[in-house]
Order: C-alpha cells, then structure tokens, then sequence
C-alpha cells in the first residue's frame, strides 16, 4: 500500500508540546548559553521585564533584536491564521535564545514568540550579534548551527506562508521552486487533493481559476505572484527597477559556488559587490543533500547549508546578494559592463564574473513534463525525501549527484532503483559513494538501462526501462523519478557578447584570446589571464567555463582566482 503523504500531511504536525516542559535540544537547535557567553552578548546589549502575553517576535514581521531568556519561559508559535491553527512548537527557559536564519539575513520572521510565563530578557540589536557571529569564533559556530538547524525544522513542520495551488499548474510548480531553493518555511495545499483547498479560497473570497495564491500571515493575499513579490514578503533582496545605481567594483552574476566564493573574496578585498541570482543562493550545489567529499567537514555538509554560510560570510563583508534577478542582456556604457535585469533596471560594474553555472538537463520521455514538480524532481534534498513518503523512487544518473541523492534516499524510502546508461557505476563517481551504494540493502543498481516512458495520472506509478544492449524492456513500480543527467550552461543571454564553444560552454585565456572578434590574438594583448573572456574585464568561474571541472570546490576555488586576476586586470586599465 502506497504512503504517499498529500500536501498538507508532507509536514507531519506533532501535537504541541505542555507548556510547562521546555523543549528538548535537538542536533544542536536549541543549546543553553554560559554565563560567560551572556555576559559576552551583553556587551551592547540591555536587560528588561517581560510579562506573560507579551509579544517578542511576530511571524510577518521583521525582527530587530535577539534574546537571551535570563528568566521565566518563551512560546514558539505558529500563529496559523490561514486554516486555524494556533500550534506551539516549542517552549523555552533560561539560558536559551530566540530566533533562527532569518535574523541574520534580514528577513522576517516565520514564528510568533510569546511570553508564558514572567521574567527577565536580554535584549541585543541584531547588527550586534551579527558583528559576534563574524568575530566570536564559539558563539558563531554555536548561533549560526542553531539558526540553520532551526530554519530546517520550521520548512519540517510546515510552518511560514502558504502556497495554494494546483499540481499541475506551471505557475504553482515555480512558486514551489522558488520557496524551497530559497528555503523559505512554507507549506502547499494541493487544489487538486486537498480537501480543505477550496473552503480555505472561499474563507479569502479567492475563486479556484485565480490561484495559485500565497497567503502570507493569515492576511495578505497574492493572486500568482512573480518571484520577485514573493521574495519581498519575506524579506529576500531583490533589484529595485529603475533606480539609480552607483556603478560597483564588481559585478557577480550568479550565486553557486563559484559566484559566492567571487563574492566572499571580492568583499573581503574592499570591492563594491553586488551579486545577482536568478533563483536561489547555492545554485545546482545546494540541491545536494550531503557533500562527504569537501575539505573542511569530514562528516560532510549539505549544500544548502554551505550556501546559507557563504551568504552570511559575504554579507559580513559587505557584498549585497540579489535574488529574483535574472541578467538577460550584456551591454557597455562610459567604459564600464551594464548587465540588463528581467523586468527592467541595470546594473552597472566595472568587471565581471559569470558564475551561471549551469542548469539540469531534463530527461525526454514521453509523460513525464506533466508529472514534474509532482512526483518527478531533479534535486533531492529533504522536502522531496518528505514528499516521498516511504515509496520506492528511481534515479536516473551516473554522476556524484546521482550517488549523493541514492545514498541520502535510501535511508528515507524502502528501496531506490539506480539506472545508468553504462556498465561501469565508478566510471563518473566517486569511489565513496560507489562503496556505500554498492553495500546498501535498499538499493538496486541497473547498469545500461534507459527510461523509455513513465505512466501515472496524478502522480508517478510506474517507468518502463530497456537495456540498452538488448533492447529488452522491463516495468518498475516506483512513485518518484529522480533525474540528475548532467546540465547545460546557462549563456544563451552571452551568444552575442562573448566567445562561447559549440556547447554554449564559455572560453576563457588562451581559448578566448583566440577567439577574439577583433582579430588581436596576441597573448600580450590582456587576454593572458586564465579566467578572462574574450571580452576584457569579464571573467568567467565555475560550471559555465569550459574547461572547468565539475566539483564544489573547484569551483570555489576559480571564484576566488578570479578575483585575484581582477586586481590585475585594474592594475592594467
């Protein structure tokens, strides 16, 4: 029998914890500061009475303050204006502290915390704790793991805005991308499934052919918002059309790893940065649910926290990150590059790093366009673990994505199917991955197998494969298809502007001096710098180089070069 969970059951709701007993620690969610460690965060800080009833942090909000519960007990509620319900999540005491990611990137909150019970606070301006987090190397690691752990839990539970819309609408699959890349708390109620859907339209006075909506706090209704409203709601930063921009030091376009490394350094170096992202900080890295093989973290690290670290590490330094703006033209003016944005508005730099990387490419099977987002994803991270339920899934790819997806899963669902189109699961894995695969019990590797065609209504039932050698077809029962086959760069906004190879891959050094438009392919001629294009004062790092290699921490590695060669190209201009 399938356990599928429905939209509303894809965040299990615990019943709310008394609200006598203070919530248990959880991986490092909700530690208990030393006196030493207060009396550190008083610094700047003030103490005050608060009362039972009274307000701290209201979900919609901004919040301005951090607290540390000196004494007395705080609710963590979700206010659940939008389908009644008013649940605590968690309830602390002395020594705990308020707040989670959102407090350090400028977003609002996603939770109400109510006194229960009389006591005293230390009050703390957020700028303060966010100046401790850059310099105070214990209570960093202890704050910042806290906030990340928190902000998984809240996505967990379901909490934040609400998404109403139909699975198979595009708009609705596009808010969904949008929430979850950005990892947003949020939950979505499935009009086709969701028994209450329509009576929680009726209730907002929203007809069925207006959706999809989000409804944010119980008040604020947005019939199909662009990403870019969304991302205002919550606090994200996005372009503001039309406004006067001064012209940056550098511009970064794109925030995977290449282009949040070129923004770390860049900052860091005293460079004027904005960096601009069409979706999500963390580009095709952070829908890896574990990376065991990047320096630094021998017990491995998801790529979305990577990402949430590296977008609190730039903003340390100064660089401002831009979601929702999509480049979609590459001009010049007054000797400086003028990158035109989706929607109107310019940003203008006096060099740039392409950082585009590159997107998923989509398997080609007859059904399955109207199954994705469904039932049939190209990440793997745990909001699709949660919409999977315990099902049987498939994935298709021989690639260390392919491999960290079928490890993290396999300890999810009750058995993952992995095709790859080869004989040999080592040829474009890597070995760890290969070893934990090969011994797990709920994993079946199919070697030279294809997908041919996937059948289901609703949601994904069944795929037929064939063997590529023999042409023999076979049917495999599984409700999730997992598709990780490589991806293609994302330059077609460059064709006309920069050297790019047959694939659409961009050429860098020696290639793009060769490539040169206006004939001058002497290596003296500025071009000598490894990761510059054949335009001076552009550079490319990451995915979308050819050339590169497809690891997070090449890719880090050659945003932070290019940097370096940036100053050069300055010194030379």
């Amino acid at each position: 029998m399938s356990t599928r969970t429905s939209s509303e059951d894809a965040a299990p709701v615990p019943d709310s914890p008394p609200v006598d007993d203070e919530t248990p620690d959880e991986e490092g969610a909700f530690p208990r500061l030393t006196d030493d460690q207060v009396a550190t965060l008083e610094v700047g800080g003030a103490r005050r009475s608060v009362h039972t009833g009274e307000v701290l942090i209201r979900e919609g909000a901004p919040s301005h303050d951090f607290f540390v519960i000196l004494s007395g007990k705080v609710a963590v509620i979700d206010a659940g204006e939008v389908d009644g319900e008013r649940r605590i999540l968690r309830v602390h005491g002395r020594g705990r502290f308020l707040g989670e990611l959102g407090l350090l990137e400028g977003q609002v909150a996603f939770f109400t915390a109510e006194v229960i019970e009389d006591g005293e606070m230390l009050v703390v301006p957020a700028e303060r704790v966010r100046e401790l987090v850059a310099h105070d190397l214990v209570l960093s690691d202890l704050i910042l793991r806290a906030y990340l752990v928190r902000r998984h839990l809240l996505i967990g539970l379901g909490s934040g805005f609400r998404i109403i819309g139909s699975c198979y609408s595009p708009d609705t699959l596009r808010l969904r991308e949008f929430a979850m890349r950005n990892r947003l708390p949020h939950r979505w109620i499935d009009l086709e499934r969701d028994e209450r859907a329509e009576q929680l339209l009726r209730s907002l006075d929203v007809a069925p052919e207006d959706t999809p909506v989000v409804i944010w706090h119980g008040e604020k209704v947005l019939r199909n918002p662009t990403n870019a409203e969304l991302a205002r709601i919550v606090g994200l930063p996005v372009p503001v059309p039309d406004a006067a921009q001064d012209v940056c030091d550098l511009v970064v376009v794109g925030a995977g790893p290449a282009g949040l490394a070129a923004s770390v350094y860049g900052a860091s170096d005293g460079l004027a940065t904005v960096t601009l992202e069409s979706i999500a900080a963390g580009g095709q890295a952070s829908t890896s649910s574990r990376i065991e093989n990047y320096l630094g973290f021998p017990a491995g690290v998801s790529g979305s926290e990577l990402a949430e670290r590296a977008v609190i590490q730039a903003g340390k330094f100064g660089a401002r990150i831009l979601v929702s703006a999509e480049v979609t033209g590459l001009g010049s003016e007054g000797g400086n590059h003028v990158l035109r944005l989706t929607g109107g508005g310019a940003v203008r730099g006096r060099a740039v790093v392409l950082a585009t990387g590159a997107r998923y490419r989509k398997l080609t099977v007859p059904g399955i366009e109207a199954l994705e987002g469904t039932s049939v994803y190209y990440a793997a991270t745990h909001q699709e673990a949660r919409m999977c339920g315990t099902d049987p899934v498939a994935i298709v790819g021989g690639g260390n994505s392919a491999g960290q997806a079928t490890v993290f899963l396999a300890d999810q669902v009750s058995h993952v199917h992995l095709l790859i189109r080869g004989g040999d699961l080592g040829k474009s894995m890597s070995r760890y991955l290969v070893d934990q695969i090969e011994r797990h019990p709920r994993v079946t590797v199919h070697r030279n197998t294809e997908v041919r065609t996937v059948h289901g209504q609703k949601y994904l039932e069944e795929i037929v494969v064939e063997d590529n050698r023999t042409g023999d077809q076979d049917t495999i029962r599984v409700h999730a298809l997992f598709v990780f086959i490589g991806a293609m760069p994302h330059t077609g906004w460059l064709a006309d502007a920069i050297a790019l190879d047959d694939h659409g891959f961009v050429l860098t050094g020696v290639d793009a001096v060769r490539a040169r438009a206006d004939g001058d392919r002497r290596i003296g001629a500025g071009l000598s710098r490894t990761l510059e294009t054949s335009r001076p004062g552009l550079f490319a790092a990451g995915d979308v180089r050819r050339g590169s290699v497809k690891r997070v921490a090449s890719a880090v590695g050659e945003g932070a070069m290019a940097v370096r060669q940036i100053h050069e190209y300055f010194e030379r201009s």
